[in-house]
């Protein structure tokens, strides 16, 4: 049976109510340049020298492995680079038409629980594709955003057939307690580079996208959705640079 997400409660919320920074890059950003610029972010806030950044991007196709991959999971190991990452997780594929969000949050001000942060995490990717009028859900013991994907039976007969098809992917790393890394959401990208991978290291399912399940929605309007769902659950939003400039 699917969990819902949890509601959001304090414990995210930052008691001071600081504003967190919100920035949006343009175009394609590298991976590795990516990476660094968020490590430093991240170690500026630990220090008390930065504020705390979500930050909205897309990157150039390729496969990124957390510390849990397994190497029989990468199928096609030539088809794009691979990096090895040290946020949460196994496999999974960046590229065009994918959101990803990576947050650098203070969780020393927003309670020290890496579980209850994921949870958090779910619950404001399932609201933002609630405003969208696609229903999100939680899976046990699966981390990530999943929607019901229906077609046809392989038998004759007018049974369908549904399985789960993963639309957001979630990988962090905590670092002195403030994270980085984050949340991928599929809007409108090449479905098929999935095929090189065990996503998540998960079989039995598929991957989908916003597109694929029949809505055309622009990056734009994905992150406004993304922008008015982030409130509720972690706290006020201000537009800020991003670290990496074009």
């Amino acid at each position: 049976m699917p969990r819902s997400a949890s509601p959001p409660g304090s414990t995210f919320q930052r008691a001071d109510g600081r504003p967190v920074g919100w920035a949006v890059s343009p175009g394609l950003t590298p991976y590795l340049a990516a990476v660094e610029a968020m490590e430093q972010r991240a170690h500026a806030i630990s220090q008390g020298e930065a504020e705390e950044l979500v930050w909205l991007l897309e990157h150039p196709s390729l496969y990124s492995a957390g510390v849990s991959a397994k190497p029989a999971d990468l199928l096609s190991p030539d088809r794009f680079p691979v990096f090895r990452s040290g946020r949460g997780g196994q496999f999974t594929y960046h590229g065009p038409g994918q959101r990803v969000a990576y947050l650098m949050l203070d969780l020393r001000v927003r309670g020290r629980d890496a579980r209850a942060f994921v949870a958090s995490l779910e619950t404001w990717i399932v609201a933002a594709l609630a405003s969208l009028g696609v229903r999100g859900e939680i899976r046990p013991g699966r981390v990530g955003v999943w929607v019901k994907h229906v077609g046809a039976a392989p038998s004759p007969g007018p049974d369908l057939e549904q399985r789960d098809d993963k639309i957001a992917a979630i990988g962090v790393k905590l670092r002195r307690w403030v994270s980085f890394h984050g949340v991928s959401l599929n809007v409108a990208p090449d479905l098929r580079h999935f095929e090189g991978i065990v996503p998540c290291g998960i079989t039995g399912h598929g991957v989908t996208s916003l597109a694929d399940l029949g809505l055309n929605i622009g990056m734009p309007r994905l992150d406004r959705a993304l922008r008015e769902a982030f409130t509720p659950v972690f706290g006020a939003l201000s537009d800020s640079a991003p670290p990496l400039g074009p």
